[in-house]
């Protein structure tokens, strides 16, 4: 049977400018950084959660044309490629004001939902990030 997800991936068209972000910003760590013929398989992960990583793909050869991969990146710019990561924290005033002093453009300030305080941003390519301090159960 199925146990847990090890990776999950988002598409992103500039992977050095993705590790700046997501290491440099957010505060993941690398996991993989290894070179498959055409594409570089980047892997990062938060070190609270080694467990769980986030494929940094580049579109592009092998899995797709490059007419393929010009439409996949024009649609991760519109923030419509589906590439969606929710995160949470223990402390979202915090890391709101932390992500801002770093550079992060937030889309959507924090606001109080029935699970919890939430807010969003969007990578530098597009892909929706939300983080949320979930209540108490």
């Amino acid at each position: 049977m199925l146990k847990t997800i090890s990776i999950t991936q988002i598409y992103v068209p500039d992977q050095d400018a993705a590790l700046d972000f997501y290491v440099g910003k957010l505060g993941f760590e690398v996991q993989t950084d290894m070179n498959f013929g055409p594409m570089r398989f980047l892997t990062v992960a938060l070190p609270t959660d080694p467990g769980h990583a986030v494929l940094l793909e580049k579109p592009g050869a092998p899995a797709m044309s490059e007419e393929t991969a010009a439409q996949v990146r024009e649609l991760v710019s519109k923030g419509a490629a589906g590439g969606h990561l929710f995160f949470t924290c223990d402390d979202a005033w915090k890391t709101h004001a932390e992500l801002k002093e770093r550079g992060v453009e937030i889309t959507e300030e924090p606001v109080d939902q029935p699970y919890g305080i939430d807010f969003g941003l969007r990578d530098p390519f597009g892909n929706h990030v939300r983080i949320a301090q979930m209540k108490e159960a």
